[in-house]
């Protein structure tokens, strides 16, 4: 494997350190990684910020021309970025290589847009204008569970509307952004896109930076929080996609075996490790064991193995921690609800849980409460709509959520009262890069996607023209 670098100014840079990255699926080193200090991450802030004027008076025709390119480049190089992500992230093949299509498909659609000037008032006498300018140097700052997918829309959106950026992906997933960084920057010019690893280190240093414009997180809550009180002192522009505990509410008219394998699916993508993912499931209490039995099925029948091999299903955790703390969310769990499939842990190396699907469980466990972030699903019962509205929203978390229904007008009328950034009718995370998400309560701040994803990476010049 050829070696990964740091990029800083335009140049490919070995990092002052070095860190080992696993594979989740083996337990072993997959390869060394250079991890930057702080002088290469100010380096990296100061090259950004010099490369800002240029930048932000070239037009949205010639940023969208390189942006462009860059994507022809990840395209032609697909099947080998697809085998490193599954290698480093743990997800099977197929769902890599989805992920690859949709890291190109964000570059091209997303730089598509732009944002012109607004005319927001004429009259005879005045003409009030709105006019966009870009806010400086971005930090992007990515998680583990699609490090592809989520730089892409950060980058493309700061880059387009004319921003420089400093690129940080998470420490136990930086090989496919260093190596798109390789492509990058065949084709920005010196500044425009910085890229670091760190080993969870700088953090704090990068977000409180003065020189950094706006941060752009996607990652836990918790975090989240970190990162907000860490803005306070420069006002910087935040934009914080985080935790979610989405709800699936399955109405009582549902057809088990159409809907049960979309649930299964919605909840296992990627091992469970999804902001969007289905989190608990409320089915009526007419259908309740029916549908409890057949997703128990799913995942028994599901394959879980190394993402490499062909046929597999499911992959690994992607690290020991996060394999860790779902272990422990199942063993506390076999005193509260009843494990009706999986709830085993594979023998050998790797971070591998079987698929688990709990049933009488209540409300207040910590499964149905918590993000799990792994693949275990819990299957509440309801009586009434009203009940299962009022106990989907019994959370701090807001960030999406499903109906199901034979009758998408009552499905509607459900999902109007749902407190989520996103809701989907019998359908799971279909996501546009031309319409925007975001999370309500405290699964975010701001936008992502879209032009009004683009507008949070500029500023609002109110410009009044008297005639």
């Amino acid at each position: 494997m050829e070696p990964f670098h740091l990029l800083i100014d335009g140049q490919m840079t070995p990092g002052s350190m070095t860190m080992d990255i696993v594979n989740p699926a083996t337990g072993k080193v997959l390869a060394e990684c250079p991890r930057a200090d702080a002088q290469q991450l100010n380096d990296a802030v100061a090259a950004a910020k010099r490369a800002f004027p240029a930048w932000a008076k070239l037009t949205y025709a010639a940023r969208r021309t390189m942006i462009h390119a860059i994507a022809d480049a990840l395209a032609a190089r697909l099947e080998e970025f697809a085998s490193l992500l599954t290698s480093e992230q743990g997800k099977p093949l197929h769902e890599a290589t989805k992920e690859m299509y949709g890291s190109v498909a964000i570059l091209k659609m997303l730089s598509n847009l732009e944002l012109e000037d607004e005319v927001l008032k004429d009259t005879k006498t005045e003409k009030v204008i709105r006019h966009r300018t870009p806010l400086g140097v971005v930090a992007a700052i990515t998680p583990w569970n699609n490090p592809m997918t989520l730089l892409m829309v950060k980058i493309t959106s700061a880059l387009v509307s004319g921003n420089t950026v400093v690129a940080k992906p998470a420490p136990t997933t930086p090989l496919t952004n260093l190596r798109f960084a390789e492509i990058c920057n065949a084709h920005l010019p010196p500044g425009v896109l910085n890229m670091i690893a760190d080993a969870n280190d700088l953090g704090p240093l990068l977000t409180s930076h003065l020189d950094i414009a706006k941060i752009s997180f996607t990652g836990s809550t918790i975090t989240g929080k970190k990162i907000l009180q860490s803005t306070a002192d420069s006002l910087k522009r935040l934009t914080l996609e985080l935790g979610g505990n989405d709800a699936a509410i399955v109405l009582d008219d549902a057809d088990v075996k159409s809907v049960a394998p979309k649930l299964f699916a919605g909840a296992m993508l990627n091992a469970g490790q999804v902001c969007l993912a289905i989190k608990r499931v409320y089915v009526h209490e007419s259908q309740y064991d029916e549908f409890c039995d057949e997703l128990a099925r799913l995942a028994d029948a599901a394959i879980v193995d190394d993402g490499a091999k062909q046929g597999t299903q499911i992959g690994p955790l992607q690290n020991k921690m996060q394999y860790d703390k779902v272990r422990t969310l199942i063993e506390e769990t076999r005193s509260q609800g009843t494990i009706i499939a999986g709830g085993t842990y594979p023998d050998g190396a790797g971070y591998f849980i079987r698929p688990t699907i709990v049933r009488d469980i209540d409300d207040n466990a910590r499964l149905v409460r918590e993000e799990q972030f792994g693949p275990v699903l819990p299957v509440l019962s309801y009586t009434t709509i009203d009940d299962v509205i009022e106990r989907a929203n019994a959370t701090e978390y807001g960030l999406g959520g499903t109906v199901w229904s034979a009758d998408s007008d009552r499905a509607l009328a459900v999902a109007r009262q749902i407190d989520s950034g996103t809701v989907w009718i019998n359908t799971h995370m279909m996501l546009h890069p031309d319409v925007p998400a975001g999370g309500a309560k405290q699964s975010g701040m701001g936008v992502e996607l879209g032009r009004e994803g683009l507008a949070e990476h500029t500023q609002s010049h109110i410009i009044y023209v008297l005639k």
